[in-house]
C-alpha cells in the first residue's frame, strides 16, 4: 500500500514538473474554490441546529432533523417543490434544446459577416443582469405602454396584465430564460461542431445528402456526447431555478405558481422570519436531491450510450 501511494505521488510529481506552467495558472482557481466553495460547507451544520446569531454556530442548540421535518410537513413544501419542478421541466423541454437548434442553424450560415453579427447580438442578453432584463420584460408586457398590449388593442382586444396572471407567469419565466441564454448556451455546441471532420460532410454531399440529412446524420451524432453531458448537468440542477430571475419577476399575485425552493429559502430563511436554520436545511435538501439526480442521470447515460456520462 505504501509503495502504491509512493508511485502515485511520483507520477503526480512528474506531471507537475512537466506541466508546471498549467499548474501555476490553476493555483488561483483552486484557492478561489477552496475559500468560497469548500470552506463555507462547514456552515451546513446550521441546518441541524436552532441557530442564534448571538450564540454563534457551535454554541447554538442541536435539534437534529427538526428543521427538515418542519419544512417537509409545511404546506409550502409541496407547493414550492411543484413550482420548481414545473418551471425546471419547462426549461428542460424548451430552453435546453433551443441553443442546440440555434447552433445548428448558425453553423449553416455561410456569410461570415452575417454569422458574426448574429452571434454577437445573441450573446448580448447574457451580459445583462436580471435586474435590467426583468425591467425590460415588465416594459414589454406592460398593460398600458407595452408593445405587445399595443398590438392586442390594435386588433380590437383588451389589455392583459401578463405579469399578474398566473397562467402566463411560468411561460414568461421560460421564454425570458430562453432569450437571455440562447446565444451564450450555443457557444459549447458551436465549439463541438467545429470539431466535426469536414470530409464527412464532403462525402455526404457527394452521396446527395441535403442540409437536413447532413445535420441529422453527421452533426448531431458527432456532438451527442456534449449534448449528453449538458443534459446531465441540466437534470442535476432541476431544483435550481435562477433566483435572480424569480426575484425580479415574481409578485404577490403569482406567488402561488412562481415561488420556487430558492425563493422560499430567501423569504423564510433571510427576509421575513430570519430562520437561518430552516433556510440552511432547505438548501441542503435541494443540494442532496441535485447530487442524487446527477449520479442517476450519469449512470443511465453510461448504460444507454457507449462513452456517455461525465465520468
Amino acid at each position: 500500500m505504501v509503495k502504491h501511494k509512493g508511485s502515485i505521488f511520483k507520477r503526480f510529481k512528474r506531471a507537475v514538473m512537466a506541466h508546471w506552467e498549467l499548474y501555476l495558472l490553476f493555483i488561483p482557481i483552486a484557492v478561489w474554490y477552496i475559500i468560497f466553495c469548500y470552506v463555507p460547507m462547514g456552515g451546513i451544520v446550521i441546518a441541524f441546529k436552532d441557530f442564534k446569531i448571538l450564540k454563534g454556530i457551535w454554541d447554538s442548540p442541536w435539534v437534529g432533523f427538526q428543521n427538515f421535518e418542519k419544512f417537509m410537513s409545511s404546506t409550502a413544501f409541496l407547493a414550492t417543490l411543484k413550482n420548481t419542478i414545473i418551471i425546471s421541466g419547462m426549461n428542460l423541454l424548451f430552453v435546453f434544446p433551443a441553443p442546440i437548434i440555434f447552433a445548428l442553424l448558425l453553423n449553416e450560415i455561410r456569410n461570415p459577416f452575417a454569422k458574426r453579427f448574429i452571434q454577437t447580438v445573441s450573446y448580448l442578453p447574457h451580459f445583462i443582469s436580471w435586474a435590467i432584463a426583468g425591467g425590460l420584460v415588465y416594459m414589454l408586457l406592460s398593460p398600458s405602454t407595452g408593445p405587445i398590449n399595443a398590438v392586442i388593442r390594435f386588433f380590437g382586444g383588451s389589455s392583459v396584465n401578463f405579469m399578474s396572471e398566473s397562467r402566463f407567469f411560468r411561460w414568461i419565466v421560460t421564454l425570458s430564460s430562453m432569450w437571455k441564454g440562447l446565444g451564450w448556451g450555443a457557444i459549447v455546441y458551436l465549439a463541438a461542431i467545429t470539431g466535426v471532420d469536414e470530409e464527412m460532410y464532403e462525402a455526404a454531399r457527394v452521396d446527395g445528402a441535403g442540409r437536413l440529412r447532413r445535420i441529422w446524420s453527421i452533426t448531431l451524432p458527432s456532438i451527442s456526447n456534449v449534448i449528453v453531458i449538458m443534459l446531465i448537468l441540466q437534470v442535476g440542477s432541476i431544483l435550481n431555478v435562477s433566483f435572480d430571475q424569480i426575484f425580479t419577476l415574481l409578485n404577490d399575485a403569482v406567488l402561488g405558481v412562481g415561488e420556487t425552493i430558492e425563493y422560499y429559502i430567501y423569504r423564510v430563511g433571510l427576509s421575513s422570519a430570519n430562520n437561518y436554520s430552516l433556510g440552511a436545511a432547505v438548501g441542503l435538501f435541494k443540494s442532496v436531491i441535485g447530487f442524487v439526480l446527477i449520479m442517476a442521470t450519469n449512470a443511465i447515460s453510461k448504460r444507454v450510450s457507449e462513452g456517455g456520462g461525465i465520468w
